[in-house]
Parts: structure tokens; sequence; C-alpha cells
């Protein structure tokens, strides 16, 4: 039903006419609305592009497990990645078939019409299997993901499109299809290599794109994959930048590079077939597939992946005939001294004459501001991420203390604070639980919900301090680890997270009890004390373990201080 278009694979887009825009705008007043998250945005992106053409549109659940089962649509289409809206239970009971309704970005700009065909719940553990391969989600993030953060109701239904999601950076770079197809007419490319990354590219992949382009004797179209970025996330602004000086290594007139709105799975084969289906409706004639594509783990510092080696590769060249498009394995490089170049690492007889660097070890020599080597990277691109990304000594960090009530973490944060701010290199922000709770979460109650959105609330503004290469203190029980591991992961996309744990025994918080906490808990007069009848989950990964019980804060502020000094966030 959604394929049944009369539309060429090159039509521009689902973008309707200005006149039937403007009446589906009056209509609309009454029409019930939806706001999509950031991941949404990307499907409906591609889908309003044509990208993901020939569907016009959300699946239904026919088109749905037609899919799952054999990875096509009930026309027999290849189409190997179900493309549904998920929504709460709550917004599925005011959508009914035969509705439609506004689709929304966040800030409540609307994009487009979904006539609501089908509203239907999917058996999300048969979903994961057919992605994923397993429904396991400590073996598979793509599986925690499924269950975790998509809505349990799927909606499947026609799109009228009026406007494509806004971008206002780098524009240019994000091409639809059929502005993809105008410029390689105009440059006169008919052999196209597609090549599509997320990742930071250097010297190793020059040199297999090169090898790769030589082979097929194209041209390259490198797609840097990037989800909505969100308001003053800086990561994607600098990759591209990377990306922009990555392509000046090649000849000129050589490669284009665009940005393509994917919200990645990592479902390994599947997903890299359906990539190959997107990159088709470019233009492309070629694609490259490496031997670990959309793995969960490629790209780590393991030699364990996910899925069988090359089975991605597999799996599209089964269906290149099908889909019109030539498969090239991407051959891993490794750099040979002796000869100064980089060599297909299948041809290297003694595996121990190859240079290597692993991901881990240049991002602690980025941390650190030790040099890399000129034969990993270009310089251009290492001075992008030095100025973004600066050694630990410029970086914005944070301090989470934790530990139980009396433990002594308001002290040591006054301490810290105090001895950091006489160091001037940064400005230094204290986030001390009562001072949070009393600014920022003083509607909040002690239920362990609100205690998570507590926390939740110190990282966003610890990551805002640590993003704008600030000192935040941080000071707060934070009973739970589940949201102290959100916390670490919030910031440490911006600079270091310092869990410090304050591992002081009960007993002597008791003795201490400044605030009668206790005692109260002790005689029945208050509930939901941590460590009384409330629990405290120790940290099972603090960076750094204080027990106060026999030392003076000048001494815990002194361990604290000596950690960041070998860490190298403080000289």
């Amino acid at each position: 039903m959604l394929t049944s278009l009369n539309n060429s694979a090159y039509s521009e887009s689902l973008i309707v006419h200005i006149r039937r825009a403007d009446n589906l705008r009056k209509e609309s007043i009454d029409f019930p609305s939806l706001k999509l998250n950031l991941r949404q945005l990307c499907d409906l992106e591609l889908l309003l592009n044509r990208a993901c053409y020939p569907l016009a549109g959300y699946l239904c659940r026919k088109e749905y497990e037609s899919v799952l089962d054999t990875m096509r649509l009930c026309d027999s289409t290849l189409w190997p990645m179900p493309i549904c809206l998920d929504v709460s239970e709550k917004v599925a009971e005011g959508i009914e078939p035969g509705m439609p309704v506004a689709i929304r970005d966040p800030e409540g700009f609307m994009l487009a019409v979904l006539h609501v065909e089908e509203c239907f719940r999917p058996d999300k553990r048969r979903e994961a299997q057919a992605l994923f391969g397993t429904d396991n989600p400590d073996l598979h993030p793509g599986v925690q993901h499924l269950f975790e953060q998509t809505g349990p109701v799927l909606i499947g239904g026609r799109l009228e499109g009026l406007h494509l999601p806004q971008h206002y950076d780098f524009t240019d770079l994000r091409l639809a299809p059929w502005e993809a197809h105008r410029i390689f007419n105009k440059k006169g490319w008919r052999n196209i290599i597609a090549f599509q990354s997320e990742n930071v590219l250097h010297r190793a992949e020059r040199e297999m794109l090169f090898a790769a382009a030589r082979e097929a004797g194209a041209s390259l179209f490198l797609q840097l994959i990037i989800e909505q970025p969100k308001l003053g996330d800086v990561d994607h602004f600098v990759l591209v930048r990377c990306f922009q000086e990555f392509v000046k290594t090649f000849p000129k007139n050589m490669v284009e590079l665009g940005i393509l709105p994917m919200a990645t799975l990592k479902a390994g084969p599947r997903e890299a077939l359906w990539r190959a289906i997107l990159q088709k409706n470019y233009g492309v004639s070629h694609i490259c597939i490496a031997e670990d594509q959309c793995d969960p783990y490629s790209g780590m510092d393991t030699n364990d992946r996910f899925y069988p080696k090359g089975e991605a590769l597999r799996l599209v060249e089964e269906y290149e005939e099908e889909i019109d498009i030539s498969t090239i394995p991407l051959r891993p490089m490794g750099y040979i001294e002796e000869k100064a170049q980089y060599v297909v690492l299948d041809d290297i007889a003694d595996p121990t004459t190859v240079k290597s660097l692993s991901p881990a070890e240049f991002k602690r020599r980025l941390d650190t501001d030790l040099e890399i080597p000129e034969w990993y990277s270009y310089p251009e691109i290492i001075n992008e991420l030095r100025l973004n990304f600066p050694p630990r000594s410029r970086q914005g960090f944070t301090l989470f203390i934790t530990g139980l009530s009396g433990a002594g973490k308001s002290t040591l944060a006054k301490v810290l604070f105090i001895k950091l701010s006489e160091m001037r290199g940064r400005p230094v922000t204290l986030l001390d639980g009562d001072i949070v709770r009393e600014n920022l979460s003083s509607e909040l109650s002690f239920s362990k919900e609100h205690r998570n959105l507590n926390v939740k609330r110190i990282g966003f503004v610890a990551s805002e301090i640590t993003k704008n290469r600030g000192i935040a203190i941080c000071a707060p029980i934070a009973p739970y680890e589940e949201s102290r591991r959100a916390a670490r992961d919030r910031v440490e996309k911006y600079g270091g997270f310092i869990e410090i744990f304050l591992s002081t025994p009960l007993e002597i918080c008791e003795r201490r009890d400044r605030k009668g906490i206790y005692a109260k808990a002790r005689a029945g007069i208050m509930k939901g004390v941590t460590g009384i009848d409330d629990p405290y989950e120790k940290p099972t990964s603090a960076d750094l373990n204080i027990d106060t019980s026999n030392i003076s804060p000048a001494e815990a502020a002194h361990d604290a201080l000596l950690f960041l000094r070998e860490q190298g966030y403080i000289f």
C-alpha cells in the first residue's frame, strides 16, 4: 500500500505542492499533533526526501511483519529494516485509523501530515531477534534501545510532507537524493563509490578508500552519518570539519561530501543491506563494505565482534544484482615503516612490522597533549581535534562526590572548591546537594524517581559547566547507580567525570549526624532516609575511594588533588 505511488525512483520528495501545503496547514487546526524526538526526525527526513524510496510513509502491521520475516515488503520489494513511528500508550489512545495527524518537530513546527492507516502493538522480542539476532539487551545495545527508548505502539500510514526538518548547520552538505543526482550529473560522474561513516577518518581509511576507487575506476561519495544534533552539541561540528579536511587529501573533484541524517541501530548485515538500498537511491553505482560493517563493537579496542566477520559483505553481495549496485570490500590496511606506506594487512607476511595506534591510545595522546605520529593522521585533522578537545589540563571536568549523609561530601566539596579556585585556571562551580535541592529541585520529594530526577538535573548543569571548560563540584547523596551512570555519560561527552565515593561507614555517619537525620529515622519520625530504610547502592566503578573516618577534610582534599594531578587535569 505504501509503495504504490506513481513516482520514479528519482522523484524529488514527498513534499506536497505549496497550495496543498497551505490547505493542510489550515486544516491542521483540528488535527491531533505528534512531536517527534531527534531519532524519529531522522526517519522522517529520509522518508520525505525519498532516501527511503519506495516507502511513502510508515509501515503498517503486514508490511512490518513481512520486513521482519522476509526482508521484503508485501509486494516483494527488498526492504530489510522496519520504518515505523513509535508512540506511548497515552498518545496512541487519541489516534485512530483514518485520522490525519500533524507531525511536528520538538519545537512544534509542522513538518508533515500522517494519514493514519493502522495502530498496532509489536512484539519487540520478535523484532529484536529479526534485526539484531538476539533479544538480550546485555549482548547488543540496539536491543536495549528497542526495549527502553521506543514506544510500545506503532503507527503506520501515508505521509504528506510540508517541510523537511530544519537545519541551520552545514546546509550545503545536507544533500537529498535528487540533489546528489544533480551534482553527479553535472560533474559527469558515472561510477560512484559510496562510503558512510560516523567516526573521524585518518590516513589508513584514506588509503583504503583510494585503493577502492582505483579498483572501480570511480569517484567517491563520502557520507557522514549524523543523528539530529541537539542544540549546543558541539561534537558533530568537529566531526564535519574533520571530514572536510579529510576530503582535501584526495585529488580535486574526486570526492563529494554529504551528511546523512540517520539514527543508526548497528544492526549488522541487515543494516548494511539497508544502507546499500539508501545509497542506490542517492545514485551511486558501488558501495564499500567493511568486514565489520554496522557491528555495535566496530572501532573498539577489542577483536570481539557481535556479527561474524564479513557477514555484512556476504549479505549485500547476495542482493547486489537486485539492488543494482556493486560491492567493494574495504580491505584493512596497516603502516609499514620500512616501506613508508600503507599495505593491505592480508598481504603482510609479518604482522609485527605493522605500526599501530589503538583508538584508546589515540584518545590518551589527545588527552595528555602527546605527539600523534604523522603516519597515523593528518595535521589538519589533529589540529581540529585538539582545538575542540584540548588536553585534560585545559578541559572542563566534573567532580562527582557521592556517599551517605554525614560522610563528609559537603565539607570535601567546599575544601576542593577553595583549592581549585586558588589555582585560577578555570571557573569553579559548587553544586552541593542542599544547594541544588533548594534552588533546582525544591518541588521534588525523596522517592526513587525524584532522587534520580534530582541527579539528572545535576548532571545536566555539570555537563554545561564542563562543556564550557569550567569545573563542576557536585556533592549529592546520589544513592542509585543508574542515575550516577547517566550523569557520567552526559558529562563525558564534553570532558572528565571523576566519581569520588566517600565510603565512610554508616555507624560513623550516624555518630556525626549533624542534621539529626539518622536520629529521626531511628525514632520513626522520618522515612526514606538513605542507609536506614532506603538503599544506597555502592558505586561499582568509582574513580577514587576515600574513607573519611580517620582523616581530616584537608587530607581528603589532598588525596583528591593528587588524583587530579596524576590524571593530568591539574598541574
